[in-house]
C-alpha cells in the first residue's frame, strides 16, 4: 500500500528528521520526500498504514499534513 500526503515541509533537513521519527513507528517502510513538488509530497509504502497516525505525528512536530486522494 502507498499512501501520498501534501505537507509544508520545506528543507531537507526536517525532511530527514520526519522520515526518521516515522521510521520509528513503522520500521518496515519505504518513506520519501519530494520537497521539489509543490505540495511537499510525502509518500509511505507499507503493509499497512494508519494515514490518521502519520498526519498525527507529522503536526506533532509542527508542520501541516494532509492526505492526497
Amino acid at each position: 500500500m502507498i499512501e501520498v500526503f501534501k505537507t509544508n515541509v520545506q528543507e531537507v533537513e526536517q525532511s530527514i528528521m520526519i522520515v526518521g521519527k516515522l521510521l520509528e513507528h513503522f520500521p518496515n517502510s519505504a518513506i520519501n520526500f519530494d520537497l521539489e513538488d509543490c505540495d511537499k509530497i510525502l509518500r509511505i509504502h507499507a503493509a499497512a498504514i494508519s494515514n490518521h497516525r502519520i498526519i498525527e505525528l507529522v503536526t506533532s512536530y509542527g508542520f501541516h499534513c494532509e492526505e492526497l486522494l
